[in-house]
């Protein structure tokens, strides 16, 4: 493998969309206001995607709604955990209702000149609600209509109290693709279908063969969305952290990740080639970011990691993808991306010891900083005791116990 010095390249196209990285935002928290997209706009993500909106503008469920796992004391060894590793939801898809989203003052001060893909997520309560809000997306004017990129349609959202999750009714899913595909305005743009996640080979490859149907209609999948249906305890009060639907809720993070990774990669082999895949779940790192790619993801979406760093981690988390594909000599994602390897010796044996040097790394880097600190410790001890003595001799001097 050849290595360039020159830093690689995260563009990507998504639906036909050009991103100039492959890493953007997950609809969600922090995706309600156009000051928030704004934020988003501003950072290195690859474009700006708005909260799920409804027909009317909604508050969602009652607080508390989200509720994250924080380090805890290990009670054998009383230090503290690894850092959060899940975080949960049952928001209700509170948001300021499709209007708002396609408001041209909205858009203007979500992108502002950055000239970055607009893109609108839609949750309708009903199939006639969807409907009716790619029609006022259709009927808006050409200027508004041309600062949308792409629609995302969410057919994955477990936290609306009472209804079913369509990604998972089969029958539910068809009419909706059907009635979507008789509708002009993906005829005019890019439409996506955000999934939920599946734990059965059987259930992905039902749900995959009825999107093929529609590869005229749907340009990109994203998966996967919260796993629903989690539940978080609160043990001081004997009751569960989240409020609504008996604290039931959606639970996202590091947590998904394994599983975001498998929905990827088996959808990449079933899905035709015309649709794209956008992994999203657990994503936190170029690292993550790099295994969503290495199984077939064309761009990732960054959602709990979003939530609790803020717009920050656009920055850092490609900065860290462009550093993992130097050390690899990769110049550009399609070099790598669905290049997933099958399980081998040799793959093992190098994994070893690659393992291996990361340890011997940390272990010096680790002794590097005990040294310091305990030279640190030394040098304060050495003048705290050169201190110690002066105070005693001048001490000594007042109170005529010595003579200078």
């Amino acid at each position: 493998m050849s290595f360039s010095t020159q830093a690689p390249s995260l563009e990507t196209t998504v639906g036909g969309i050009h991103l100039n990285t492959c890493v953007y935002n997950a609809s969600g928290p922090r995706t309600g206001s156009s000051e928030a997209l704004a934020k988003i706009a501003a950072s290195s993500s690859g474009a700006v995607l708005a909260k799920s909106a409804t027909v009317e503008k909604q508050t969602g469920n009652p607080l508390p709604r989200t509720w994250h796992h924080e380090p805890t004391l290990s009670p054998s060894s009383e230090e503290l955990s690894t850092g959060s590793i899940a975080s949960l939801n049952s928001e209700g898809l509170p948001n300021s209702g499709i209007k708002y989203y396609i408001d041209p003052i909205t858009i203007q001060e979500s992108i502002g000149e950055t000239s970055k893909p607009y893109m609108i997520s839609i949750s309708g309560k009903t199939l006639q609600d969807n409907l009716q809000m790619l029609t006022l997306i259709h009927t808006s004017s050409p200027d508004v209509k041309s600062s949308i990129s792409a629609i995302e349609l969410n057919l994955a959202c477990p936290n609306v109290i009472g209804k079913p999750i369509i990604a998972y009714d089969f029958e539910q899913l068809k009419s909706v693709l059907e009635a979507v595909s008789q509708h002009p305005l993906p005829k005019e743009m890019p439409l996506g279908v955000k999934l939920s996640p599946y734990f059965d080979r059987p259930h992905l490859q039902r749900a995959a063969s009825i999107i093929n149907e529609y590869s005229q209609t749907v340009k990109y999948v994203v998966c996967i969305n919260t796993i629903g249906y989690a539940l978080a305890i609160d043990i001081h009060s004997e009751m569960p952290a989240i409020r609504s639907n008996g604290g039931l809720a959606g639970l996202s993070g590091a947590a998904v990740k394994y599983t975001a990774l498998a929905n990827v990669r088996q959808l990449r082999q079933i899905l035709v080639e015309s649709i794209d895949i956008v992994g999203v779940g657990g994503v936190s790192s170029g690292k993550d970011a790099f295994e969503m790619i290495l199984c077939g993801a064309s761009a990732v979406q960054v959602g709990t990691c979003h939530w609790n760093e803020g717009p920050g981690c656009f920055d850092r988390i490609c900065t860290e993808l462009r550093e993992l594909m130097s050390s690899k000599g990769y110049t550009s994602i399609r070099q790598f991306k669905g290049q997933l390897k099958e399980w081998s010796r040799e793959g093992a044996s190098l994994s070893r010891k690659a393992r291996a040097m990361e340890k011997e790394l940390v272990h010096d880097k680790t002794t590097i900083t005990t040294t310091k600190t305990m030279n640190n410790n030394q040098m304060y001890q050495f003048i705290s005791a050169v201190l110690a003595a002066i105070v005693a001799f001048l001490l000594a001097d007042k109170f005529e116990l010595v003579s200078l």
